[in-house]
C-alpha cells in the first residue's frame, strides 16, 4: 500500500524513541547471540537436559514472573534509572561467565541475568506511548517487535558459528558489551521523556486483582491464557531438545544448534510481518486455531528430519505459527491503546 512502508517507520524520526530502538536492538541481538552459547556451555559440560533446562528457563521465566507480579510497580518507579541498571548489572553478568567453573553458576549468573531482563523489557513497552505521539503508538510497537524478532532470527546463528569457532566466551563478552551500548543510548533519553506525569494505579495488589479478575471472567482471555500457555509449555520443551538433535542427533554441531534457534526466529519475522492481513481475512480466533495447527506440523514433522536444514526449514514454519497470534494481539491492543488519552501509563 502506497506510503505504508514511511507510517511504519514513521517513530525513528522521533528522537528519543529512536535511542530506545537502538538500545533495544543492541540487548535483544546480544542477548540472544548469548542464549546459544549458555545452552551450549551447559550442555557440553553435563550432557544433561535437566541443566539444559534449568538454563532456558532461568533465562527467560523471571521475565514472566516480573510481568505477573510486579507490573503495576514497574510503572511508579523512574523508567530510566531501571532499564540502565538492568543493562549494567546484564552487562556484568556477562563479564563474569566466562570465568565460572561449573554448570550451577552458569545457571545462578544466568537467573541474575533473566532477573534483570524481567524488569527491562516491560519498561521498554510501557514507555513507548510517552516517546511517541497516539497515532503513531502501533508502529512504534511494531518496530520494537520486529528488532526483537530480526535478532532472534540473525543472532542465534551468529552466536552458534562464533561458539563453535572460539567457544562460548567469546559470546559472552559481546553480549556484555552489547548491554553497555544499550545502556548508553538509553542514558541519553530525557528521563521525563520515559515516564508519564501520574502513574495510573488504585494501589499494587488492588491492580494485580484487577488484572486477573479481568482474565478469569472473560471465556476469550481465559481460553487464549490456557490455550496459548500449554502450547508455549510444549515450545519450551522443545527448545530443550533441540541443542541434543542438532549436536547429537543431527551431527551439526554447535552450529547446527544456532541454526535451528535462528530458524525460529525467521519463521517469528515472517508470521508477524502476515499477521495483519491474516486477521483481517479470518478473525483472531481462526487465527488462533490455524497457528496452533502450523506449529503443531512444524514441530511435528521437524521431530522425523533427516537433517538440520530439514529441521531447520521445520523450525521456520513452526516460528511462523507462534509468531502469528501473539503479533495480532499487540496490533490490537495497540489500536485499540491509541484512541485513549494522550500521555497515559500504558503497558505492553
Amino acid at each position: 500500500m502506497p506510503g505504508r512502508p514511511t507510517r511504519q517507520l514513521a517513530p525513528l524520526g522521533v528522537a528519543a524513541f529512536r535511542l530506545l530502538f537502538f538500545s533495544t536492538l543492541a540487548s535483544s541481538f546480544g542477548t540472544l547471540l548469548a542464549a546459544v552459547a549458555l545452552a551450549i556451555d551447559v550442555k557440553n559440560r553435563t550432557n544433561s537436559g535437566l541443566w539444559v533446562g534449568g538454563v532456558l528457563l532461568v533465562e527467560f521465566l523471571p521475565a514472566i514472573a516480573i510481568g505477573l507480579t510486579l507490573g503495576p510497580l514497574l510503572d511508579r518507579l523512574e523508567r530510566r534509572k531501571l532499564m540502565v541498571a538492568a543493562d549494567l548489572l546484564r552487562a556484568g553478568v556477562f563479564a563474569t561467565l566466562p570465568f565460572a567453573t561449573s554448570a550451577g553458576q552458569i545457571v545462578v549468573l544466568a537467573l541474575v541475568a533473566g532477573l534483570a531482563t524481567g524488569f527491562f523489557r516491560p519498561a521498554v513497552y510501557a514507555g513507548v506511548p510517552n516517546l511517541v505521539p497516539d497515532g503513531l503508538l502501533g508502529p512504534a510497537n511494531a518496530l520494537l517487535q520486529t528488532v526483537e524478532n530480526v535478532s532472534w532470527a540473525v543472532g542465534p546463528v551468529v552466536g552458534g558459528v562464533l561458539t563453535a569457532a572460539a567457544g562460548p566466551d567469546a559470546a559472552y563478552w559481546i553480549n556484555a558489551i552489547s548491554f553497555l551500548v544499550s545502556a548508553v543510548f538509553v542514558v541519553r533519553i530525557p528521563a521525563r521523556m520515559l515516564q508519564s506525569a501520574t502513574a495510573l494505579s488504585r494501589g499494587h495488589w488492588t491492580d494485580l486483582k484487577d488484572g486477573f479478575s479481568t482474565v478469569l471472567h472473560s471465556r476469550p482471555l481465559l481460553a487464549v491464557l490456557v490455550g496459548w500457555g500449554l502450547a508455549l509449555s510444549g515450545v519450551g520443551a522443545i527448545g530443550v531438545s533441540e541443542v541434543f538433535m542438532a549436536t547429537n542427533t543431527l551431527g551439526a554441531g554447535d552450529w547446527g544448534y544456532g541454526l535451528l534457534y535462528g530458524a525460529i526466529g525467521v519463521g517469528l519475522v515472517i508470521g508477524s510481518f502476515s499477521s495483519s492481513s491474516i486477521v483481517e481475512r479470518i478473525g483472531v480466533q481462526r487465527t488462533y486455531g490455524a497457528a496452533l495447527v502450523v506449529m503443531a506440523v512444524g514441530f511435528g514433522v521437524g521431530a522425523a528430519s533427516v537433517d538440520i536444514w530439514m529441521a531447520a526449514a521445520c523450525c521456520a514454519v513452526a516460528g511462523s505459527g507462534t509468531a502469528s497470534p501473539s503479533s495480532a494481539t499487540r496490533s490490537s491492543s495497540s489500536a485499540r491503546a491509541t484512541t485513549s488519552a494522550a500521555g497515559r501509563s500504558r503497558s505492553s
